[in-house]
Formats: C-alpha cells, sequence, structure tokens
C-alpha cells in the first residue's frame, strides 16, 4: 500500500517551489492607449498603476522593447518585468504576444492590470482566469496568448450614475469627484499587484478582493 509523500518529500518539493518562484520573471502588464490624449483617463489606470509600482521600487520604465516600454527590476525579491505597450487598447494582444515570444514566457507569468467598468468606482478583483467581460484590451491578451488562464487585476471604473455612452466615458478625463480618489485606488492596486508577486494570486485574492465602498452585493 502506498503511504503516500514522506516529510522528506513534502519539504523537498516545498522547497523547490520556493525557489522556482525567487527565480520566476513575473510580467506585469497594464492596459491603456498610447499618448497624453488618453493619459489621464478610466481606461489608462492600467498604466498609471505599473507607473506607481516602478516608483515604489525605482524600477526605470524606459526600455523600448517590440512593441512596448519595459523596465526590469525587484519587488520584494522576485524578479518583475513592468510593461506598457505601445498598441491601442483592441491591438494590444500584439504587443503583449510578441514581448511573451521573445522573452520566451507563458500565460502562467502574466499578470495583467487593467480597468473594469463592470465593477463600481473603488472595487478591485483579482482573478486567476475568466472572460474578457466585455473589455477589448483584454479580449485581445486572450486571442494573442490563446487561453484565459491568466492572472488579471481588475480594477472599477463604473460611477455612481447611468452613462450615455460608455465608450466615450473611459476615454474622457476623469470626473472630478473620482479623481480625488484616483491616488488611494492606485495605491490600493499596486499593492495588490505587489503581493501577488510576493505571495501568490490566491492569497492576493483573500486579501486584496473587495467590493466598492457602500456596496453590499458581490460585483462580477
Amino acid at each position: 500500500m502506498d503511504a503516500g509523500p514522506t516529510l522528506v518529500e513534502n519539504e523537498e518539493d516545498a522547497s523547490q517551489s520556493a525557489l522556482e518562484a525567487v527565480n520566476r520573471l513575473y510580467c506585469v502588464i497594464g492596459l491603456g492607449n498610447p499618448g497624453l490624449r488618453y493619459e489621464n483617463t478610466p481606461h489608462n489606470i492600467g498604466f498609471r498603476i505599473v507607473d506607481e509600482v516602478a516608483r515604489r521600487h525605482r524600477i526605470r520604465l524606459s526600455t523600448p522593447e517590440g512593441m512596448s516600454t519595459t523596465g526590469t527590476g525587484q519587488v520584494f525579491g522576485r524578479q518583475v518585468l513592468l510593461v506598457k505597450p505601445h498598441t491601442f487598447m483592441n491591438n494590444i494582444g500584439f504587443a503583449v504576444g510578441s514581448l511573451l515570444r521573445s522573452r520566451r514566457l507563458g500565460p502562467r507569468d502574466l499578470i495583467v492590470v487593467h480597468d473594469e467598468l463592470d465593477l463600481q468606482w473603488t472595487g478591485l478583483k483579482i482573478r486567476k482566469k475568466g472572460s474578457a467581460a466585455g473589455h477589448n484590451g483584454v479580449r485581445s491578451v486572450i486571442a494573442a496568448v490563446g487561453t484565459t488562464f491568466f492572472t488579471r487585476v481588475r480594477v472599477g471604473i463604473r460611477p455612481n450614475h447611468e452613462l450615455d455612452d460608455p465608450a466615450i466615458y473611459v476615454l474622457a478625463p476623469w470626473e472630478r469627484e473620482m479623481k480625488n480618489e484616483l491616488d488611494e485606488v492606485i495605491g490600493y492596486a499596486a499593492d495588490a499587484v505587489e503581493f501577488i508577486v510576493a505571495e501568490g494570486a490566491l492569497k492576493a485574492m483573500a486579501k486584496f478582493n473587495r467590493r466598492a465602498r457602500g456596496i453590499l452585493e458581490e460585483e462580477e
């Protein structure tokens, strides 16, 4: 009768997993549109969060690499590649796919940070898989990598009023009330990215997934 793994084997497996985590390169990609016109819009909050992670850990986001600007450094002892693609949102998968191929990385190495209109403002949800949920940038990434199994940090941008045209809203400047809370939301999302790199997505989901302030029901 098989007695199962021994204590020594379990310890060896744990040590191997820890070593793989230290040696792994985490590819953190912010989604957004290039150019000053879109810099301060809800659709570009992914860029702002990657910028914040870079600022905290003194990573220079200045290296041209394919269709992206990248920066390499460490976040809490883990190797990270921070990425801001140059392609527009609908075609952002071309930049992501090209970078992954050149770096010999796979979907398991991805952490995609993006705005989410299906989530209320100040809400955040980390997921390890799932559909694009109507987000054209995520849809483009899924098409490029060929799977929905990659970690994403979804940052809620839906205001607490009806939208006449969501497509116009996401590309318009931040509303004044939301702009006042923007630094807080970016900081919280950057905390979540750091924790994913340091401790893994599952632990980060338990710690950082939150409903928007004032929302009692779970958001999808």
